[in-house]
């Protein structure tokens, strides 16, 4: 398939890629094929301009917003390209991200983001490094989870709203835990429902 835009309420989804750097155990990609009736695994990787072409006029959605079935940052070229495409059309633009762009890139790639996106939103789902690498299985190990957390930190001097997320799976002491983490990164902290 190649459900590489779809919409979500009054929201566009942008799918870029499926591949990830973290296996979590609770993502919903080991569960079920997609979202809202949409098959997200990929045949392949939609070029900018494909993406561009489908979405149109992006003032119609209440926002657009980077996230498929995949880690939207691995493919960071293509997010600028189609988020200033947009920007310059007025969108409002939110990156979901699991926030290991830098180490991805072997380099701080958050001030590319200034101007282009609104929100970004960073999957914390846990309190600790070793925690972290129990549930998200990062391909960076140990190190992902203090990445995750300075990453967070470059956001907020460049990104109007950063926010942390976590799945409400957590036991109740992790998700304050966590909660504390985000006031001291000085973002805020969503608990989202895990799909099933």
């Amino acid at each position: 398939m190649n459900n590489y835009v779809y919409t979500l309420g009054d929201a566009l989804y942008i799918n870029l890629t499926n591949r990830c750097t973290n296996s979590c155990w609770f993502c919903i990609r080991n569960k079920c094929p997609g979202v809202g009736g949409y098959d997200l695994w990929l045949d392949k990787e939609p070029t900018s301009q494909e993406v561009i072409d489908r979405i149109g006029d992006p003032s119609k959605y209440s926002e657009i917003v980077f996230c498929g079935y995949g880690e939207p940052m691995v493919r960071l070229d293509e997010l600028i390209t189609i988020a200033r495409v947009l920007k310059e059309k007025g969108a409002r633009i939110r990156i979901n991200t699991n926030g290991q762009a830098n180490l991805y890139h072997g380099k701080n790639i958050v001030p590319m983001l200034e101007g282009l996106v609104d929100v970004v939103s960073i999957s914390l789902n846990a309190p600790t490094a070793e925690k972290y690498d129990e549930l998200c299985r990062s391909i960076y190990g140990i190190e992902a989870f203090d990445a995750v957390l300075e990453f967070a930190g470059e956001c907020v001097k460049i990104i109007p709203k950063v926010v942390f997320s976590v799945v409400d799976v957590l036991p109740s002491e992790d998700i304050e835990k966590c909660r504390r983490i985000a006031e001291e990164t000085g973002v805020e902290l969503r608990v989202r429902h895990m799909m099933r």
